[in-house]
This record gives structure tokens, C-alpha cells and sequence, in this order.
């Protein structure tokens, strides 16, 4: 008889420190993507988790509530179980998390952060209640966890590694090319039977891996480059070149060239034009002939700006592109300056570059930059959506609306489903 080790009983939590958005305007911080996966679904593989509850700031309490199946912002019941919380800004496995024992907290040495911490029920709620059980710190050195919106790209390579080899796993491999595609290489490429790869098609998995979910199509004449994923739904153009360490999430549709970058879902980049080093939030759409700069024209590192009022920091980053939040768009031939941040809700139409840092809700003429006013948001969100077919539910819609009075100062006007007053606008 094969008996199986029990799955770990887990929490994540988001302890909101460092500045994230727009990574996490919109979603739960464990939702993010650093790769194919989210930091959730990479965590509970890698430490087979039994997730019990999760544990987020109280402005998207709600929003997390409506997709979880399991409690928010809820402690467990008192008792002796160990649990195990991990912080939701930790994209990566580390391997210390799994020699966790009962008591022992793991922090990040640089910033003492916590990472991880192994307690009894108990003890859980009394950490979450705000007191401070008997812990031991066990301080690792390393960057383990998010602290800006570029860090995404910190943790990029490895996420797409380990995520495509789980992925993979459960996939049909190919052996034989598929009628007038082109392989180079056959050793990693997974395609489900539920994808389409159309001929003329080449896949180069010499350099990594190639998984084709299931739903995806794939347009003749592309070409991808491994390591790269083509999430559920998504539909790869006519001779696009995706090349390595590109994620493309669920239902987007791409074209042109696009390198190492990370698409969250349901976003379009659906003509020609560059895309290098960049994180895409979903409901994104960038215009014909949109291109970016993803390397200074001295090679060196990159600095940037996390909100347009901060000050301007260090990336470590030689190599990245824009960092664009959920519902932003860009109009026809629109040039991106290097590791420009482009938060929620930006539209830029301006023959000038985006560069730098937008502000939340700006709306980018040559005539200036204005607020983007939330009755034309709302209706444009609405239709967007409504496009792929999701219905904006009520938390969705609340939580844009705050979001946009709190960033605007802007009291918006009454409209279905924006007023639960009850909420509160924390």
C-alpha cells in the first residue's frame, strides 16, 4: 500500500509593503505573473500546498473574495495544526520555505521582510490579529521578494524554467511536426490536441522549451522561439516572432516582435512593432506600430520611477521595457521609452514618446494631459471586456470606481453597482 505525504496547510499573505502597482491594482498580489503561472499557482506546486485561506489588503478584499474558492482576510480556527504562511510578494520556490519547522520565521536579510513562517493555528491568529508570537528568524540573503513594479522582471527567467517544465509535465510532447510546420529541435515543445498550429509555423526549441496551450492558435508564418508559453485562448498572428522568455497569458492575441516579456490576459498587441522586456496588464491594447526601448543607447543599468511623484531608483536592470497597468492603451505608432511605467487606466495618444512614469486614469494628448473621465472609463472597460466575453461584475467595477476617486480625488457620479457604501473607500 503506497502511502502519501499529507499536502502542507497554507496561508498566503500579502503584507502590502514595497509599491507594486500596477502590477496589484486589480488583483490579489499572488495573482501576479512572472512567468506563466502566478505566484500562487507556482507556490502551491512546488510545495504541494493545501491552501486555506489567503490573506489581502482590505481594498481588494472584495475582488479576491468574488474568484476564491476559499476564506479571505479569515483566521483559521485556534487549535494545534501547523500551518505554513508564505508572502504572497515571494514569486520564486525557496527552498529554505520547505525546511521550515514549527516557530521558525524565514526573513529576507536586506530588508527583513518576512518570507515564511511555519506556526500552529493558534499562533496564526495571533500574528494576523497584529500580536507577535514566539518566532526564530532565520535571515537568508538574496532578493526573494517583490518590492516595485520591475521586479517582475527579476524573477522572470527562473519563473518561466520552472514553470514550463510543471506545465509541461501533463502535456502531450511532440515527436512529428504537425502537417507543414517546421520544427527546430523537437525536445521540450508540449502542444495540447485542443491547439491549433497552423502551417507555416516554425518552432525553435533549441534555446528552451515551447508549450501551446489548449485553445491557442498559432498563425502561419509565426515563428517562437523557446523558452516561451502560449496560454489558453490565445491567438498568435500572421509571421509574429516570439522570441525567448515570453509568457503570453490567457486569451490575448499578439503580433509583431516580442521578446522576454510577460502578458497577464486578455490583452492585444494585434499588429507590427517591438515589444522587449515588458509586463502587459490584461485588458491592455497597444496600437499599430507601437514599439519600445528596452536597452539604453549606453548600455547601462536602467533607472525608473515606481509612481510619477517618487523618486527615481536603481532597477539592476540593463535590459527592461515598460511596465503597463490593466486598461491602458496606446494610439497608432506610439514610441516607449525605456522602463517606462504606464499605471492603470493610462491612454496615451500623444505624438510625443511615453516615457518615464503616467499617473493612474491620465489621459495623454498633445494638447496636454488630463484626467480620464470615469463615465468614459467605465463605458470603455465595459465594452472591452464585454468583447471576450466577460460580464464586469459588481466588486470589479467597485473596485475600479474607488481606485479612480482615490487617485483623481473625483467623486464619481452614482451608477449601478458603485454604491456600497458599507465598503468604505479604504
Amino acid at each position: 500500500m503506497t502511502s502519501h505525504k499529507a499536502k502542507t496547510k497554507a496561508i498566503l499573505f500579502d503584507d502590502a509593503k514595497g509599491t507594486l502597482s500596477p502590477l496589484n491594482d486589480l488583483r490579489p498580489t499572488f495573482a501576479i505573473r512572472t512567468g506563466p503561472l502566478t505566484i500562487a499557482e507556482r507556490l502551491t506546486i512546488a510545495f504541494d500546498l493545501a491552501p486555506i485561506g489567503v490573506v489581502v489588503p482590505q481594498p481588494i478584499a472584495e475582488l479576491t473574495a468574488e474568484s476564491s474558492s476559499i476564506p479571505v482576510n479569515t483566521p483559521p480556527e485556534e487549535g494545534h495544526d501547523e500551518i505554513l504562511l508564505i508572502n504572497a510578494r515571494c514569486p520564486l520556490p525557496v527552498r529554505a520555505i520547505a525546511e521550515l519547522t514549527l516557530g521558525q520565521v524565514l526573513v529576507e536579510e536586506n530588508t527583513q521582510d518576512m518570507i515564511a513562517v511555519k506556526l500552529t493555528a493558534t499562533n496564526v491568529r495571533r500574528l494576523l490579529a497584529g500580536d507577535q508570537p514566539d518566532m526564530t528568524p532565520i535571515a537568508i540573503p538574496g532578493k526573494h521578494l517583490l518590492r516595485r513594479p520591475w521586479d517582475w522582471k527579476y524573477f522572470r527567467d527562473a519563473s518561466m524554467e520552472f514553470d514550463l517544465q510543471v506545465i509541461a509535465q501533463n502535456m502531450r510532447k511532440v515527436d512529428a511536426a504537425p502537417p507543414a510546420v517546421t520544427l527546430i529541435g523537437t525536445q521540450g515543445i508540449a502542444i495540447s490536441p485542443e491547439a491549433q498550429v497552423m502551417p507555416g509555423v516554425i518552432l525553435n526549441s533549441t534555446t528552451g522549451p515551447i508549450v501551446i496551450e489548449e485553445n491557442a492558435t498559432i498563425h502561419p508564418g509565426a515563428i517562437i522561439t523557446g523558452p516561451a508559453y502560449i496560454g489558453p485562448g490565445s491567438s498568435i498572428l500572421e509571421h509574429a516572432n516570439i522570441k525567448p522568455n515570453t509568457a503570453i497569458g490567457p486569451v490575448c492575441k499578439v503580433a509583431g516582435e516580442v521578446g522576454g516579456s510577460i502578458f497577464q490576459g486578455y490583452a492585444n498587441k494585434a499588429h507590427a512593432g517591438h515589444l522587449g522586456d515588458s509586463w502587459i496588464g490584461e485588458w491592455a491594447n497597444l496600437g499599430a506600430g507601437t514599439a519600445n526601448s528596452n536597452l539604453l543607447n549606453t548600455y547601462t543599468t536602467i533607472n525608473a520611477r515606481a509612481t510619477s511623484t517618487s523618486s527615481m531608483e536603481k532597477t539592476g536592470e540593463t535590459f527592461l521595457g515598460i511596465t503597463m497597468g490593466d486598461h491602458t492603451k496606446t494610439a497608432i505608432a506610439t514610441r516607449i521609452m525605456t522602463g517606462a511605467i504606464a499605471h492603470t487606466g493610462t491612454m496615451f495618444a500623444a505624438s510625443t514618446p511615453l516615457s518615464g512614469t503616467t499617473d493612474p486614469f491620465s489621459w495623454h494628448t498633445d494638447a496636454g494631459v488630463k484626467n480620464f473621465r470615469l463615465g468614459k472609463f467605465v463605458d470603455v472597460s465595459l465594452a472591452v471586456m464585454q468583447r471576450r466575453g466577460i460580464k464586469q461584475s459588481q466588486a470589479y467595477s467597485r473596485r475600479l470606481t474607488i481606485l479612480h476617486e482615490t487617485i483623481t480625488g473625483q467623486e464619481a457620479f452614482s451608477w449601478p453597482g458603485k454604491d456600497m457604501s458599507h465598503l468604505g473607500k479604504s
